[in-house]
């Protein structure tokens, strides 16, 4: 009985093992490249971490920047399309009268939830994001390519918003966002040090509780400023 039960045991295709691998591998890779960066990690280091030898690698990606763009790639699109979605369900239910805070939990709240939900993957992708989003030489580039779209979505929101703020205060105030939300995925560790345990560069709950209002402050602070300025 014993071995018809074992016989009967589905085993993984061709198909189901190399998705399976390639997880691993990408899994592995986001972990080194989160910490050591593009530059500090080499195909031999992840095949070591993964236990296959390294031109398994080369068999599936080309070189390593083919893979340190998959890795990126992955979650990428997940963060992108979620937080679109959201986007747009928040639009149609604002009746065409958003808000700052509206709009900005609807973008922040909605890409830390992952963070928060999703475990040490998401956290070390986010701490990868940080990375890119502040190399200049290519790093620009992918954020470009990932997430223009989303970025925009938001900036179209925020100005219905804000119709009479100047367009040039709206980019900004999103620059100023985007900073604050690249510190927070980087968990530099510095905030814990200089509050003395009170504050955790990991607890992304907190954030999420203070960082859409914080920022919505900023946003009607200068918009409302520029206007008393004009006047």
């Amino acid at each position: 009985m014993e071995s018809k039960a074992k016989s009967r045991t589905k085993r993984p295709s061709k198909a189901e093992q190399r998705a399976e691998t390639i997880e691993q591998i990408l899994d592995t890779a986001e972990y080194l490249f989160s910490r050591n960066g593009l530059y500090g990690v080499t195909l031999k280091d992840v095949a070591k971490r993964v236990g296959v030898h390294h031109t398994l690698l080369n068999y599936y990606f080309e070189d390593k920047k083919k893979l340190f763009d998959a890795v990126f790639a992955r979650r990428a699109v997940v963060t992108s399309e979620r937080r679109m979605k959201v986007l747009d369900d928040y639009e149609r239910a604002s009746g065409g009268k958003p808000t700052i805070e509206g709009a900005l939990h609807a973008f922040l709240d909605t890409d830390l939830d992952l963070y928060i939900e999703g475990g040490e993957g998401w956290r070390n992708y986010g701490a990868l994001s940080a990375q890119v989003a502040n190399t200049p030489e290519w790093g620009a580039g992918m954020m470009d390519a990932h997430f223009d779209p989303v970025v925009l979505r938001l900036i179209g929101i925020l100005k219905k918003a804000l119709p009479e703020a100047a367009e040039e205060d709206i980019f900004w105030g999103y620059h100023f966002v985007t900073g604050a939300l690249m510190l927070t995925l980087a968990r530099t560790g510095r905030i814990d040090k200089l509050s003395q345990g009170l504050c955790r560069s990991d607890d992304y709950a907190a954030v999420k509780q203070r960082m859409a209002r914080f920022m919505a402050a900023g946003f009607r602070d200068i918009c409302e400023q520029r206007a008393k300025d004009g006047d």
